[in-house]
């Protein structure tokens, strides 16, 4: 290895790191230790988001607890920033940063099933779809979000919610327990009984607690198949079944999911191609439970207008949670703005028409996800993530290829975001933030900030964590006052 490479320090400095502390720590290792230059550490550094183009100083691939264990000790005892990378999925890319260490959870992916107590334990590597498969072969689900390729952990510790939430509640209401890796280097377990305190935080609290080597969950029985599909009609009738897909969202039991999206229709094999490229309102549609019972709850969603198509039917269920993956594979520029409302106000879907009809580019997008049921009957101090309320949440998602487009699909969504301001919550999924909402950590977690703050100065006193949407320390926060 060759003598030095410089890289951040924590206390804003540079540190040298020689080829001698990295052979120790690869020598510690199950896993690997690469360096620009080294075979696969081009691909370690890259992520799903293409506009995250970082290399880091170091990247270190972990294949377990005790390599987790060994390069947070290292990363500690040698005062470096650094990064956690699990799926990569995070659209501000805060799993990679320039010149820091990356710790790379990735190849860690085992899943295992436990039938007989309807559990299932991930590790932190593991995608969506890893544990939707592997729960399937017993007939069983964990309620998570709606793209396969993200990963467990990144949407677990943000919360979580997809198409089986207002039913089951969010991905951390059905959190058991987590392994964790704190800044000291020690490896303890979060649960109700066992450090609730933490457990509490990691509930929506992001990676600033520590690192978790493991996720514990409670999984339901649900599949192999589920009535599920979606009714694609003409932009032109959006303006008068927008205000019936808010009232049928109100009104739904907690097995019917109904989300909507409105964008350039994608060449879909089952759409007829003159509407190929075409601006389209989608509703996408999930029932969580018996298909006679599904069949009634969506008949008045099925009534609506009179759609381009009706896809609706029984499709399974492992199927379903990857339908959107087409439109969100890897390597494309990303860029999403979010906002939550209680109710979609006349002025909001004025604002989202309007911008429909000026979509910088055929892939972008405004997605607008209804969640209530189970996940609004807890309470909003139960976890540190707190916008229980049934309400709606726009993603303004902006897709791209073109660099040159940057400005045009940034200004995009911004212009949308400020639009409809007026309407918004005082809350965001923290999940949906990129990088440049610096100013809304408040409102992703309202108020029980002051708590994850009193118990990142427990955990995380050095701020070691902090290269994500960060939570100060407490005494952190009262010294620079």
């Amino acid at each position: 290895m060759s003598d030095f490479i410089e890289m951040n320090g924590l206390d804003g400095t540079r540190k040298k790191i020689t080829g001698a502390d990295r052979e120790a720590l690869a020598a510690a290792l199950r896993g690997k230790v690469l360096i620009k230059g080294d075979e696969g550490y081009d691909t370690a550094r890259t992520i799903w988001n293409g506009m995250i183009d970082r290399r880091p100083g170091l990247v270190v691939q972990v294949m377990g607890a005790a390599d987790i264990q060994a390069a947070v000790t290292f990363a500690a005892a040698k005062g470096l920033r650094m990064a956690v990378r699990s799926g990569g999925h995070q659209i501000a890319g805060l799993a990679v940063e320039d010149g820091s260490m990356m710790l790379d959870l990735s190849g860690m992916r085992s899943v295992h099933v436990d039938p007989a107590e309807g559990t299932v334990r991930a590790e932190p590597g593991a995608t969506l779809g890893d544990v939707d498969r592997e729960s399937q072969v017993h007939g069983l689900a964990v309620p998570v979000g709606v793209n396969s390729t993200t990963g467990i952990a990144g949407l677990t510790l943000g919360g979580g919610f997809g198409w089986i939430t207002r039913k089951y509640g969010m991905t951390i209401d059905n959190l058991l327990s987590a392994d964790v890796v704190l800044a000291d280097g020690h490896c303890i377990r979060a649960s109700k009984t066992e450090h609730p305190d933490l457990f509490w935080a990691l509930r929506g609290g992001g990676g600033n607690f520590g690192v978790v080597s493991s996720f514990e969950f409670q999984a339901h029985a649900i599949g192999p198949e589920v009535l599920s599909g979606l009714i694609i009609h003409p932009f032109a009738d959006a303006a008068a079944l927008l205000p019936k897909f808010q009232e049928l969202c109100d009104q739904a039991p907690d097995e019917l999911t109904v989300w909507s999206v409105l964008r350039k229709a994608p060449p879909l094999p089952f759409l007829p191609e003159e509407w190929h490229g075409r601006e389209v309102l989608i509703f996408a549609a999930c029932y969580a439970g018996d298909m006679a019972k599904g069949e009634e709850a969506m008949r008045e969603l099925r009534a609506l207008g009179t759609p381009i198509v009706d896809v609706i039917g029984p499709h399974p269920f492992t199927g379903w949670q990857a339908a959107f993956d087409p439109l969100l594979t890897p390597g494309a520029r990303n860029y999403w703005k979010s906002r939550d409302f209680l109710k979609l106000g006349p002025g909001t879907m004025k604002a989202v028409l309007g911008s429909v009809e000026d979509l910088p580019d055929p892939q972008c997008e405004i997605f607008i996800a209804h969640v209530g049921g189970a996940m609004a009957r807890v309470a909003s101090d139960a976890t540190a993530y707190p916008q229980r309320d049934s309400h709606f949440t726009m993603n303004v998602h902006t897709r791209w290829d073109d660099p040159a487009k940057d400005a045009a699909c940034i200004a995009w969504a911004r212009d949308l975001f400020n639009a409809t301001a007026a309407d918004a919550a005082p809350s965001v999924y923290v999940n949906f933030m990129p990088e440049d909402d610096t100013d809304r950590l408040g409102e992703a977690y309202g108020g029980n900030l002051n708590r994850l703050q009193e118990i990142k100065a427990r955990y995380d006193p050095a701020n070691l964590f902090r290269v994500n949407h960060n939570i100060e320390p407490q005494r952190v926060q009262q010294a620079a006052q």
